[in-house]
């Protein structure tokens, strides 16, 4: 006799839809690296569907504008920078840094100008560029100082960045639950994850693992990580692994005995389109050095090689889950691992309602609580 059971099911009418909970604007998102905006040079980036210009001025601070020119709403991204004043390319209209209208040029000097266009507050941090889009009276307690272990020489970092057709909230979940790692078995054979405790509080949670193999061989690139990170005495059990959501952002990392951590990951994920339908991903692994010269150096094209392939397994897989969410119009997540119901509380409690889209599902996101 076959048991009963109960089919996959759509939430009950008026349930929080995690995946239109938007990234709360009273935080700092990362744009651009620091590299990409050249001194005297403006490029244009997106930010929950608000078009951003970044570009640096005369004394290499950088600025941030709407990328929308005043006048015929051109992306002020194609124009000109001259010292602190951005140059619309279509009629030459000139703006200051903090979007002011300052310059018609074929205008006498006694009409009334437009009042501009909206200005970001924006800095540099670890070689990342951040604008701060909400209320102006929280952004210096909000602000970062630093990015995980990207300033520290005793590790050697590596950027991550890539654009994921995913809500943020599929990132903060594909990271903090390590039971999936039956995903990577293909490079990483059969790894089990256990989880040895969990925190939370109003808006942040950690969850606390340890790993160990079931079955298969190491790929190239895992060996290369863990043959530098990992100590001689080190049993198949020694490793420690806390991940943190303190919102918006998460860190991972990976202590071995005792000591300071071996491996140290930064991530922000910044909602690119007005639906926060797709992000980018950018972050920071940063790996410690161990005490024989030059190790890290012959190990780092595989340690590159294997993260890169991790990292789009988990690509593709939370792209999956928006491609369900899209076809199914609502969150059906069903979730059980008591980790991501708290992981799932603080997205709901800390970040702010987007409307229905027109002719989609109606299950509107309600505050401040979400159903797992």
């Amino acid at each position: 006799m076959i048991d009963s059971y109960t089919a996959n099911q759509p939430p009950p009418q008026g349930a929080t839809d995690l995946r239109r909970v938007g990234t709360h604007p009273d935080f700092w998102y990362p744009l651009a690296w620091s590299r990409e905006v050249k001194a005297g040079k403006a490029i244009g980036r997106k930010f929950a569907g608000e078009p951003i210009v970044l570009y640096r001025g005369s004394e290499g601070k950088i600025h941030a504008l709407e990328d929308r020119c005043a006048h015929r709403q051109v992306p002020l991204s194609l124009g000109v920078v001259k010292g602190d004043t951005l140059k619309c390319a279509y009629h030459g209209w000139a703006y200051d840094c903090t979007g002011k209208c300052i310059d018609i040029p074929y205008l006498g000097g006694g009409e009334r100008l437009p009042n501009g266009v909206k200005s970001y507050q924006a800095r540099e941090v670890d070689g990342l560029i951040f604008i701060y889009a909400g209320d102006p009276q929280r952004a210096e307690e909000r602000a970062l100082t630093t990015l995980g272990s990207k300033a520290d020489a005793r590790y050697k970092t590596r950027e991550l960045n890539r654009e994921v057709a995913a809500h943020y909230t599929f990132m903060h979940e594909n990271l903090f639950d390590m039971n999936h790692q039956f995903l990577h078995r293909k490079n990483m054979g059969t790894i089990k994850a256990t989880c040895l405790g969990r925190r939370h509080g109003d808006d942040w949670c950690e969850v606390d693992y340890t790993f160990s193999r079931v079955d298969g061989k190491q790929s190239v690139g895992e060996a290369a990580i863990l043959g530098v990170v990992r100590k001689r005495e080190a049993g198949n059990n020694a490793d420690l692994m806390t991940i943190r959501t303190g919102y918006p952002y998460q860190r991972l990392k990976v202590w071995v005995g005792d000591g300071e951590p071996v491996l140290d990951v930064w991530l922000g994920y910044t909602p690119l389109d007005k639906e926060q339908r797709t992000n980018r991903t950018f972050g920071y692994l940063s790996v410690k050095r161990p005490k024989i010269p030059g190790v890290i150096e012959v190990a780092w094209p595989f340690i590159t090689w294997f993260t890169e392939r991790i990292f789009q397994e988990d690509k593709d897989i939370v792209e999956a889950e928006q491609a369900a969410h899209d076809a199914q119009g609502t969150d059906w997540n069903n979730e059980v691992f008591p980790a991501i119901k708290d992981l799932r509380a603080v997205l709901g409690r800390c970040g702010v309602p987007m409307p229905a889209s027109n002719g989609r599902n109606g299950h509107g996101v309600k505050e401040p609580a979400v159903s797992s």
